[in-house]
């Protein structure tokens, strides 16, 4: 077996099983899972139309560059999105089965273990799929804290010289998770010399851009910084996207990369042989999916209400705040991270995420300690009444 596998360390929904075992919640209080970033507004009618009139592709094998229509769909989109003034469908954009296998497999296909000592660098706290894919390929991950002392940022200076000269791989995520953080122009920037200095890859993570508060002030995605900046090309740049949360369609794994045609074509010779290819009834769900802005402002809306009704309960209880985007709230819990997930569900049956299952110790603490992840991604009603059992909860048990 691959030693590398012996690295991996349990998924975060493994150790929130572990760490409730034992634990027996008021029976008489219904469940409220905000633990898990799993869209549960309803999936829009046209989208499932669209995958059931084309059943009929089931019968024929997809190209694992994806139909022309797909890629030009979401390269029309990527243009209206980000302002960009062209991308080439044919070279510019691969389709992928989600964006999580896509963050995956590209590690695979960037780090060359024959240079010595490889690196790649990920936000901290993040998405466990960056550790796990840059392990698996035979790289070392190192990572980059992400606090409320440095509002969340990306700092250049977290690592050294020498550090950065091994990394070969930057994950970046924004808007982030859990934070919600998203990275400005200025940021941008600076990870771009960052990248020109030292010969890296960045992938850009941006599975929550449609997830946002301002209807006219979208976040700001790494394509439409690069161009901002006159980085023709998107030289050493690749961004991935989904439609899961932007369309509330989490079971279609559909998504895309775009951008440096060099490194999506050596990423479309891996996918090749990796068998990665969307089937056709998906494509077609896809290519209907990223034509409509409608059902996706509808979203925002209701994300927009929830925010606006849960913060005000949560505030008095918890130091919490509005991110920037995406569907979380990343709050500062008054005792141990862990000790308050296990008390909460205990008392309110409640699930929420603990923070140092989001992060690791990369020598001044975990940054996810005393902090939890709250999915507003249940109904309002849901969502006001998991609230209140939190508030109420500090009042009564912490207070």
């Amino acid at each position: 077996m691959n030693p590398h596998l012996d690295l991996l360390q349990p998924y975060p929904f493994e150790r929130l099983r572990r760490l409730f075992e034992g634990v027996e919640p008021p029976a008489a209080l219904a469940p409220i899972r905000l633990s898990i970033g799993e869209p549960q507004h309803p999936t829009p009618e046209f989208i499932k139309e669209a995958l059931i009139r084309n059943l009929q592709g089931l019968a024929n094998y997809p190209a694992t560059l994806g139909g022309d229509a797909l890629r030009q769909t979401i390269a029309d989109w990527l243009v209206r999105r980000y302002g960009l003034g062209a991308l080439d469908p044919a070279s510019e954009v691969l389709p992928v089965n989600g964006s999580r296998e896509a963050l995956f497999a590209f590690a695979q296909a960037i780090v060359d273990t024959r240079k010595q000592a490889p690196l790649v660098a990920c936000p901290n706290p993040f998405y466990q799929i960056y550790e796990g894919a840059t392990l698996l390929a035979g790289a070392t991950p190192v990572f980059i804290d992400q606090t409320p002392e440095n509002g969340f940022g990306i700092a250049p200076d977290a690592l050294t010289p020498e550090q950065w000269a091994r990394v070969q791989l930057l994950y970046v995520c924004s808007p982030g998770n859990p934070t919600g953080r998203v990275l400005d122009l200025a940021e941008w920037k600076a990870l771009f010399e960052l990248s020109d200095r030292y010969g890296f890859v960045i992938a850009s993570d941006e599975c929550y851009s449609e997830i946002y508060f301002d209807e006219s002030a979208p976040p700001l995605g790494a394509l439409q910084a690069a161009q901002r900046l006159g980085r023709h090309g998107y030289p050493n740049l690749v961004v991935f996207s989904s439609l899961s949360k932007r369309s509330n369609v989490p079971g279609l794994r559909s998504g895309f990369v775009a951008g440096d045609r060099k490194l999506l074509a050596r990423f479309l010779l891996y996918r090749t042989y990796h068998g990665s290819a969307m089937g056709l009834p998906v494509q077609a769900a896809s290519v209907a999916a990223w034509q409509d802005e409608f059902h996706v402002r509808d979203n925002r809306a209701l994300y927009r209400r929830k925010f606006a009704e849960v913060l005000p309960v949560l505030a008095p209880a918890l130091d919490v705040r509005m991110p920037d985007a995406g569907f979380y709230f990343w709050a500062r819990t008054p005792i141990d991270d862990c000790d308050f997930a296990r008390q909460l569900y205990a008392a309110t049956r409640v699930t929420v995420l603990p923070g140092q299952f989001l992060s690791r110790d990369s020598g001044a603490g975990s940054p996810g300690q005393c902090f939890v992840r709250i999915a507003l991604v249940a109904g309002l009603d849901e969502c006001l009444e998991a609230a209140h059992r939190i508030a109420g909860f500090v009042t009564n048990h912490l207070g």
